[in-house]
């Protein structure tokens, strides 16, 4: 296990200096037509693939209008793909080789910028991952982290927007729609999952460049749930990781300072940094073995501290002056600050190495789980996850990826119809997921059991570009301004266009994005409601959680723990085989 794991860490820490970037998302086997699309990861959650009759790669709004009319006159389906498409749902698919999808990979130029920006502008929030466009990233209400001003969504800072929507032939079968800071369709077009059309252009209010100072401190987490409502007032931009299995929370304390504070800090996080190729896929076929062997707890939660106290070493990423960390705090402009990604605009050197999830690579392969929890009700939950932990904190280190732990930030109450109705805490969880359909994670109903209980006990909201698909069901009933959306998703686009059977699902207006099937809750396609939901071959069975007892999660239950209706015979040739191969 010593070396396996070594590699592991290895893989995380190495930072060099070539890298092969993602490859492009849309892939057309006749020039730019029979198309399929996916996501950075290579694989959507239901683990579909995902068709489209044709790409089309607008590189100016005249031309972005021409391919929205050329497909409403057509009247085939339309979605929009980034350069990126970091999204893990099927935002991108227009579903089938009918439709078409529209690349905004070449509309990628900075249209104007006012007299103010001689003297350097910052965007005061961003997702801590650069590898997105402004479009995707609105449209998905991704965020920062913080509670001050107008909070760390970007949505809250568009003020204008300009977005190409289907029309009727005496329009020529589009429209570009310019929407002011006081127009009233802006609150439905700044975070819309792409069903309104396609955003051309964005203006954003902008602020002086200004400095940070970051410095992270580590904690017992005894009283983090006192601390998750109140340390966001506290700081500007904080945010905490918490690491169950430790016992510990590490809290940054970051805000900002007078341009004028020496420092030129720059934020390179670990995980988002270029890793040799064979080093990533040797990784990844270690923590195989450790889940098939089903020994992943033990393994983890034994590497887990060295790892944890050598990336604390490494000051999570973070360096003084580009290259080295000399001591806290971290002080650096907030372009160098606040987002990172360096593994997507290294040097190109030929796959030897690349981002550590680049499908290429057969590397890092992994759920990412993102909901949030209103701010009032977050010490409650925090509270029942650490009841949760204490019952047994070892298969955390297998059921919460431990490089991670928990990520908790702060996002304010947003005004846009599918944005957060109140201010939140928005709880992150990165977890191993197989390459093979139905083979249980160790320990999955740690994640699955605090993921029900956000979402269900608590009303949480899943972030609308991570999470899997039961994370949606009923969704839509919790935003207050979903109707006033649905009406301008009416008036915008009439007949459909840009809406798929995936967004139909989510938005409540046709068919569930639950699916019902064989270890569709392995796979978070459904919530268990029998067995065969799970995988009673492997052991795992659809069971009660253990704090929250209204959570249905795929446990493991040995031979001894079962009752005789738990049997599950299947026939192998001429012999029978009870709960897996004999």
């Amino acid at each position: 296990v010593g070396i396996p794991l070594a590699v592991l860490l290895l893989a995380i820490l190495l930072h060099i200096a070539g890298c092969s970037p993602p490859p492009e998302p849309v892939v057309c086997t006749h020039g730019t037509s029979n198309c399929t699309v996916t996501n950075s990861f290579g694989s959507f959650p239901d683990r579909s693939i995902c068709r489209a009759g044709n790409v089309a790669y607008p590189r100016t709004e005249q031309e972005l209008v021409a391919a929205v009319a050329a497909s409403a006159a057509a009247k085939r389906k339309m979605k929009v793909a980034t350069k990126y498409s970091h999204s893990l749902p099927k935002l991108a698919c227009p579903g089938g080789l009918d439709g078409t999808i529209i690349s905004t990979a070449l509309l990628n130029r900075t249209v104007r910028v006012d007299a103010a920006g001689a003297a350097g502008l910052s965007l005061p929030h961003s997702p801590y991952w650069y590898g997105l466009t402004i479009g995707g990233l609105l449209s998905t209400g991704a965020h920062g982290s913080s509670l001050w001003g107008k909070g760390g969504a970007v949505h809250e800072y568009v003020v204008g927007l300009r977005i190409v929507t289907s029309g009727p032939a005496s329009q020529g079968f589009a429209v570009v729609r310019e929407l002011g800071a006081r127009h009233p369709d802006l609150d439905a077009a700044k975070v819309s999952l792409g069903v309104l059309g396609v955003v051309s252009q964005v203006t954003l209010a902008l602020q002086p460049l200004f400095k940070r100072s970051v410095a992270f401190v580590k904690r017992d987490d005894s009283d983090l749930a006192d601390q998750v409502a109140a340390w966001g007032r506290l700081h500007e931009f904080a945010d905490m990781t918490w690491q169950p299995e430790q016992r510990k929370v590490i809290y940054r304390q970051d805000d900002r300072v007078d341009v004028s504070s020496p420092g030129n800090g720059l934020s390179d996080t670990l995980l988002a940094r270029s890793a040799p190729t064979r080093m990533l896929a040797d990784a990844r076929a270690a923590e195989e073995l450790l889940q098939e062997n089903g020994t992943a707890a033990a393994d983890l939660c034994a590497a887990a501290r060295p790892l944890a106290d050598t990336v604390e070493r490494q000051a999570y990423g973070y360096t003084n002056d580009g290259v080295s960390f000399t001591g806290y705090p971290v002080v650096g402009y907030q372009h160098r600050i606040q987002a990172s990604g360096t593994c997507m605009d290294s040097p190109e050197d030929g796959l030897l190495s690349g981002c550590p999830w680049d499908r290429r690579i057969h590397g890092s392969f992994y759920y990412n789980s993102g909901f949030s929890v209103a701010l009032s009700k977050a010490p409650a939950f925090v509270s029942d996850m650490q009841r949760l932990r204490d019952l047994n904190p070892d298969i955390f280190c297998a059921g919460v990826d431990t490089r991670v732990g928990v990520l908790l930030r702060y996002v304010k109450a947003s005004s846009a119809y599918l944005g957060k109705p109140e201010d939140c805490v928005d709880f992150d969880i990165i977890y191993y997921w197989s390459r093979t359909y139905g083979m249980p994670r160790a320990h999955a109903d740690v994640v699955d059991e605090i993921e029900q209980m956000a979402l269900r006990k608590y009303g949480g909201l899943p972030h609308w570009g991570k999470n899997r698909n039961f994370a949606f069901s009923g969704v839509i009933t919790k935003y207050p301004g979903a109707g006033k959306f649905l009406g301008v998703k009416d008036r915008y686009d009439p007949n459909g266009l840009f809406s798929s059977e995936w967004s139909d699902q989510v938005l409540g207006i046709k068919g569930s994005p639950d699916i019902v099937k064989e270890s569709c809750a392995v796979e978070g396609l459904c919530i268990c409601s029998e067995d065969s939901h799970c995988a009673p071959e492997h052991g795992y069975f659809c069971r009660p959680g253990k704090v929250y007892d209204e959570a249905r999660v795929c446990s493991l239950v040995l031979r001894n723990q079962l009752h005789p209706s738990d049997f599950v015979w299947k026939t192998y040739g001429t012999l029978l085989c009870w709960n897996g191969p004999c």
